[in-house]
């Protein structure tokens, strides 16, 4: 017995011991107080807005990283690294065509730096240039419509200034975006000319021109859902359970199951739901909440019948045959989840503006319209059917 509780003594202190070992090797430090060499062969790649240095590293054992440093116009002063294991990196964040000096130096792994070689780095045009260039702005219904080319996807601002007695005044919803095709509109303005200033920055606070313009936004308003009636035409899809109903689409719960429009889930290629607005108007836009499904991971928006690629069509007197005569298209849509991300996964982002409503805007130059028809040929599970818990519909019935 006494031997046993030696063995177990000596076993539990030789294992202490190499876990002290273990511990005091990784904090050691390695102290190497040479300067590593600098980069050489250094070669500039001008980009818009920004410059890649390819380079030959030094053949330093211990080297970690290349560091680049430089000062943009605005003064802010910038800092690049990049892992030993690449042989280039990219500086960014200019906002002219003029000469640029960046400092090239290396670091070791003891963080002792070489001295820095000034490499001259000329980039080329700003992408804001063109996306400004691109911009237009007009009329929207409520409010104005913004379009502009992104070509380089960049992470771009557009301010919106308003005219108040003299005042610039910033707008409540700046645009925010990376997307490539910017068409954005932003509404809460009366119908009455405005003097608008919009202006475009970058995440490095270069900022374009600003463009100033008079812009008269057009007037809407909320068609009563009081009005709203559910139309069924013979080639219109069915509901997939008796205790859903287009009806369902206007009774003010955006969430709540069975109180959803659910079309036949069996259905394969295009389907379509017709309703009565109620009134003849000349239509704006409209404003969908699809139906958050029930998962593992909580309520989810862009998952199974939510509406994902759609066409919204109007007529003031639609056939009862449930054909396509006398429809005008309003537009065709795609819905987008802000992340990005794959169905089934959604952020806080994507869950909130879905929970607001998908809002929609309809071609401007459409007559005017009383019933609606939406047909959807793809949802978010990759087939047509339809999960709409609600809908808002506005437009100009003067």
């Amino acid at each position: 017995m006494n031997q046993t509780k030696l063995y177990i003594f000596t076993l539990l202190m030789l294992i202490a011991a190499l876990s002290s070992c273990k511990e005091e090797f990784k904090t050691a430090q390695v102290t190497n107080a040479t300067a590593p060499q600098p980069v050489s062969n250094v070669q500039v790649e001008n980009l818009p807005g920004a410059a890649r240095l390819h380079y030959t590293l030094p053949k330093d054992q211990d080297l970690l990283y290349v560091r680049a440093t430089y000062t943009l116009a605005s003064g802010q002063e910038m800092e690049v690294k990049s892992s030993y294991y690449n042989n280039s990196l990219l500086v960014e964040g200019f906002a002219d065509m003029k000469p640029h000096d960046i400092k090239l130096s290396t670091v070791n792994r003891s963080e002792i730096s070489s001295t820095p070689v000034t490499i001259p780095v000329t980039p080329l045009e700003n992408p804001i240039w063109d996306t400004f260039r691109s911009l237009e702005a007009i009329g929207a219904f409520g409010g104005i419509r913004i379009t502009a080319d992104n070509e380089e996807e960049k992470n771009l601002t557009i301010m919106v200034m308003v005219d108040s007695l003299g005042e610039w005044v910033p707008s409540v919803d700046n645009i925010y975006t990376s997307t490539k095709q910017i068409n954005r509109t932003i509404r809460g303005f009366a119908p009455n000319p405005k003097q608008f200033a919009i202006t475009i920055r970058d995440k490095y606070m270069n900022f374009t021109d600003t463009m100033v313009t008079t812009i008269t936004p057009l007037f809407e308003t909320a068609l009563p859902k009081s009005r709203y009636n559910a139309i069924s035409l013979p080639t219109d899809a069915k509901q997939q359970y008796a205790s859903t109903g287009l009806s369902k689409m206007w009774d003010n719960d955006i969430i709540n199951w069975p109180n959803i429009s659910l079309t036949d889930v069996t259905i394969n290629g295009p389907q379509w739901i017709t309703f009565d607005t109620g009134t003849l108007a000349k239509m704006s836009r409209i404003v969908i909440w699809n139906y958050p499904e029930y998962t593992n991971n909580g309520r989810m928006y862009y998952y199974g019948g939510n509406v994902k690629t759609f066409e919204i069509w109007g007529s003031d007197n639609p056939p009862s045959d449930g054909s396509w005569n006398n429809w005008k298209l309003l537009g065709n849509f795609e819905s987008k989840k802000p992340s990005g991300l794959p169905m089934g996964q959604q952020t806080d982002e994507d869950y909130q503006l879905a929970n607001s409503g998908l809002s929609f805007d309809f071609d401007v130059s459409a007559p005017k319209v009383r019933y609606l028809r939406i047909k959807t040929s793809k949802n978010w599970q990759g087939s047509s059917f339809m999960a709409i818990a609600e809908v808002q519909v506005y437009g100009d019935p003067r």
